[in-house]
């Protein structure tokens, strides 16, 4: 398939995407609150790593995010339960609404230095439900768009959050160098911005869907009160891992996306520390705040080329094999832009990267989508989220261990590419053979998968 025939390809599933008005709206309600999701975490991930009045190390950043992301995908099963039980409408508004009230409290912590375990527990809230609220869009898909339709849709509103989200890191890094001060009184007020983003996002979510509109459907929808919800939880979470073993394609992919994100957990902890050290040349917090923005910059990049490059590709050699590409291909290009260690350079390894996290997410959250039934569906993106944060926490543990204060080491960033070619190596031939055997992939007309055998 010549190039310009994929490019017209590509326009025209773009286009049958765009034409879904559900399709339209629930994006805009992604991306609407991932703008504020943006705003949120830079102002508080800011105030900790770029505050000139605190300089945090290593093991003080993975911790940070393990407190932030942990707590959540624990519980995240569980969750799923209620994703499968309560209409996905309500959880999209509920959760905006009380983030959006959350947000205050917290910054005016910020604003005053305060870091107490109070507003720990309010930011646990907050990113908690933002996990929620992801988990419950991505779930309701399939009600908005044809399933033939799922890759392209997939990474349309993938890529499109995480471009917004840079958007709002972008923002409030412009804020901070141009009107605020990096401080703690700036960082609480780019953070405090993203209470409008989550009130207009839940507004937009509640004028958009009717109450039963994005599932799960009546007929899958379990009725009862929360306590007999929550005794059957453990049991219903089982039944989720159960269904997701059973489906064997998308569990391999599930576990190649995990082990993508522990070794880019050591990843992400280097380029911190060496945007902040290695390659600020004495600039200030707010210059190393402006290094980190170009490399937001070029993770979006690579995200939007992903969007645009993943459905034809997929269509053309379908999704488990180009997992492996992108498996392969990160570890080369981490080893070729990052051992020079050169800003410029590692900016190509972000880019690179990047574009590998977005397609793998997009096919295995179309994998999901397409084999796992509705009825469980909610359980399933809750375990992959787990999955997807536990593995990025880990990472960063693993580096805080193994690299110096500054994020530089060679020999750490050879033992990440090889870790790499080995997922790929690995992968190959389980996804692969799965897929010869079950006749399901995502190759052929609009992405669709085939039923796999039961």
């Amino acid at each position: 398939m010549s190039a310009t025939l994929v490019v017209q390809a590509q326009a025209h599933f773009v286009r049958a995407v765009l034409r879904q008005r559900g399709f339209r709206r629930l994006v805009a309600v992604r991306m609407i609150a991932q703008v504020g999701d943006g705003l949120f975490q830079g102002g508080l991930a800011g105030s900790v790593l770029f505050n000139p009045e605190r300089r945090a190390g290593g093991m003080a950043i993975a911790a940070g995010f393990a407190i932030l992301l942990l707590p959540y995908s624990l519980i995240g099963p569980y969750v799923g339960v209620f994703l499968d039980r309560w209409r996905r409408r309500s959880i999209v508004n509920v959760a905006n609404l009380i983030r959006a009230v959350l947000v205050l409290p917290i910054a005016l912590y910020v604003w005053q230095g305060n870091e107490s375990p109070r507003m720990l527990a309010l930011a646990l809230v907050v990113i908690g439900l933002n996990r929620f609220f992801l988990a419950g869009l991505s779930a309701a898909t399939p009600h908005v768009v044809a399933d033939h339709m799922l890759v392209t849709a997939n990474s349309f509103a993938a890529t499109l959050g995480s471009l917004s989200f840079s958007i709002g890191i972008g923002a409030g890094g412009v804020l901070i160098k141009t009107v605020l001060h990096t401080s703690y009184h700036g960082y609480a007020l780019v953070a405090a911005g993203a209470a409008a983003f989550y009130l207009v996002s839940a507004l937009v979510g509640r004028a958009s869907f009717g109450p039963d509109e994005l599932g799960p459907d009546a007929e899958d929808r379990r009725d009862g009160s929360i306590l007999t919800a929550l005794n059957e939880t453990s049991r219903s979470t089982v039944a989720g891992v159960r269904h997701l073993v059973a489906r064997r394609g998308a569990a391999y992919l599930v576990l190649a996306q995990a082990m993508f994100r522990l070794l880019y957990g050591v990843i992400l902890l280097a380029s911190l520390l060496l945007f902040r050290t290695v390659f600020n040349h004495g600039s200030g917090a707010s210059g190393s705040f402006g290094t980190i923005a170009n490399a937001f910059a070029a993770g979006g990049v690579g995200m939007l080329i992903a969007s645009f490059v993943t459905p034809p590709v997929t269509r053309r050699i379908g999704g488990r094999r180009w997992v492996t590409i992108l498996l392969a291909a990160t570890g080369v290009g981490v080893l070729a832009f990052g051992l020079p260690f050169d800003p410029l350079l590692l900016l190509g390894a972000v880019f690179v990267t990047n574009l590998a996290a977005q397609g793998i997410k997009i096919v295995t959250d179309t994998s999901l989508q397409h084999e796992c039934a509705d009825e469980f569906r909610g359980r399933v993106f809750s375990i992959n989220d787990t999955a997807f944060n536990a593995a990025l926490v880990a990472g960063m543990y693993l580096g805080a261990l193994a690299l110096p204060d500054n994020g530089r080491s060679a020999p750490v960033l050879i033992a990440v590419a090889a870790g790499y070619v080995l997922a790929a190596a690995g992968y190959a031939p389980l996804g692969g053979r799965w897929a010869r055997r079950a006749g399901e992939d995502t190759a052929g007309p609009g992405g669709a998968v085939k039923p796999a055998a039961q």
